[in-house]
């Protein structure tokens, strides 16, 4: 029986593996592990002796979440496992009736299912088996619903302190920020808008673990693409932009640290952090301690910014009558490289906290690391696991995605014949392929079924589709939606010079493109694109104001 995926299971059997993963995980950097420790992990784990070694095999062939979760078994005397319907009444019992401010007891939940029980004609579960299942649910969340936010706020927020790390990559940090300055386009050199930042920082050296700067607001590719970035070595990045320098910082994080943004609550980054074994920690609401040395970066890159042409400040009363729009100079390319080259000064200068370089404080804390920096087992698959991604069936003619169809002579073997869903990853930048996970958990690439079909991005299939509902045509129309996309295209390239929304179109478009899986050009939800009047004028965004900490 082929071994179920992390796409294809329950929440359930993937927190099992996700338990596993760190149990066995810590076995094995223990190097000379005692047998004491075998004993213990056993019966953290719930397994005999003989089980833990076929799970410590299966790890070392492939170092992923995904390779302990545990094969399909029929039902056992004593496992929790019931009929679908009957989880069905707990779970409905559990969100209308035990998650409530009457606060009920599990007695009381008892009587409850089993008067639904007997309603549908099913076998009630035993009162044991609903003890268990609630003390598997997250008691904060749990005090939420019955008692109330504050209530669960004081009771399991952690108590405020001094925020640190001591080992390279023991916790990153990331975040997102509007540039403070105005890029121009590569065509005209006329003004187009204030790109977006995200950094990555390692909390324990200050060292920037990975950056990307785009024309796109946040979101989940950006963060996919930083975590990237930061896991990478920055070798090959560094000299495709002719820049000779040491950047070090490469390899798979403890913890990656975040705050509440919807893009840091996405499946495919919670998935994708547990795959590799990265713990994926939420700022917790009102404690801006906690968020202190990525804001502070932040501060910092935005204080060198000021000094560009093109600069917006940050705020009105900085910059005073001086026009942004008017001055602005730098591409995002030309951009990008100045960031770039400023950060590897960052690193080498004093940081005013530390005593010390970055880059020094970097290898202090690498010193300190009982082991060595993990690696991903296959970077390739890596990459995949944090796009975006959808459940999409095998059908007898491909796979069905966003409306257009899908296919590669690989997907003959599962076509019409798989009873569940496969996970279909893809890059917003470039629809023109997607990634989908065997059932055996390997990345299969498969492109457009009509090959004929240029590469698109998901802003223009949307822009389309957008334009053939006004019209009242089929939306599932490949060939008139890539003629549509066609003229759209013709039109935006013969007014790239009159205004600037269409010029910030076709930059997105274009650097999208040019990528392969390049740029998100985003969709805007308002009328961002139809501007008329390009006059140079900039409405600065209103950021936060970040503390600056001194380099030296």
């Amino acid at each position: 029986m082929v071994r179920p995926t992390r796409d294809t299971i329950s929440d359930a059997t993937w927190e099992e593996a996700v338990a596993r993963e760190a149990v066995i995980r810590r076995l094995l950097s223990d190097g000379g592990a005692k047998r004491s420790d075998f004993h213990r992990a056993c019966h953290e784990l719930g397994v005999k002796r003989s089980r833990l070694y076929q799970l410590i095999e299966a790890y070392k062939a492939r170092p992923v979440t995904s390779s302990l979760v545990a094969r399909p078994r029929g039902i056992k005397q004593g496992s929790r496992r019931l009929p679908e319907e009957t989880e069905a009444v707990i779970a409905e019992a559990l969100k209308q009736f035990y998650k409530s401010r009457q606060m009920p007891n599990i007695t009381s939940l008892h009587k409850e299912i089993q008067r639904l029980c007997r309603l549908r004609n099913l076998h009630a579960p035993s009162w044991q088996a609903l003890r268990s299942r609630i003390d598997d649910m997250d008691p904060a969340e749990l005090a939420k619903s019955r008692e109330g936010a504050r209530v669960a706020r004081d009771r399991y927020r952690p108590v405020p302190g001094q925020y640190s790390a001591e080992r390279a990559f023991e916790v990153v940090q990331i975040d997102h920020t509007p540039v403070d300055i105005i890029v121009v386009d590569r065509l005209h050199r006329q003004p187009l808008q204030r790109p977006w930042l995200t950094l990555a920082i390692d909390v324990a050296s200050r060292m920037v673990a990975g950056f990307y700067l785009s024309l796109e607001p946040p979101s989940t590719l950006s963060v996919a693409l930083v975590i990237q970035h930061l896991v990478q070595p920055k070798e090959a990045w560094l000299s495709g932009l002719g820049i000779d320098a040491n950047w070090p910082a490469a390899g798979l994080p403890e913890t990656i640290h975040v705050d509440n943004a919807r893009e840091f609550h996405s499946r495919s980054l919670q998935r994708g952090a547990e795959e590799h074994g990265i713990a994926l920690l939420h700022r917790p609401v009102a404690t801006p301690h906690y968020g202190g040395h990525i804001e502070r970066l932040i501060g910092t890159m935005m204080g060198a910014v000021h000094l560009l042409p093109g600069t917006t400040f940050s705020d009105i009363q900085q910059r005073g009558n001086y026009d942004s729009g008017s001055n602005s100079a730098m591409t995002l390319d030309e951009l990008e490289r100045w960031m770039v080259l400023e950060i590897i000064r960052y690193h080498a200068e004093r940081h005013g906290t530390l005593g010390i370089p970055p880059i020094a404080a970097w290898d202090d804390a690498v010193e300190r690391r009982e082991h060595y920096l993990r690696q991903p087992h296959d970077l390739a698959s890596f990459k995949v696991d944090f796009l975006p991604s959808e459940n999409r069936l095998v059908r007898r003619d491909g796979i069905h995605l966003f409306g257009l169809r899908y296919w590669d002579d690989m997907l003959s073997v599962w076509a019409g014949r798989l009873g569940y869903k496969l996970r279909v990853s893809y890059d917003p930048r470039d629809l023109s392929t997607v990634f989908v996970r065997s059932p055996e958990g390997t990345i299969c690439p498969v492109r457009f079924a009509d090959l004929r079909h240029p590469p698109i991005t998901l802003a223009e299939h949307r822009r389309s589709q957008r334009l053939l509902r006004e019209r009242g045509l089929s939306l599932l129309d490949e060939h008139l939606l890539f003629a549509t996309i066609e003229q759209q295209r013709t039109l935006i390239d013969a007014a790239t010079a009159k205004t600037k929304g269409v010029r910030r179109l076709a930059e997105r478009r274009d650097r999208a493109l040019s990528h392969g899986t390049g740029e998100w050009v985003w969709e805007p939800a308002g009328d961002e694109d139809l501007e008329t009047e390009d006059n140079g004028a900039v409405e600065p965004l209103d950021p936060p104001c970040y503390e600056v900490e001194e380099w030296s």
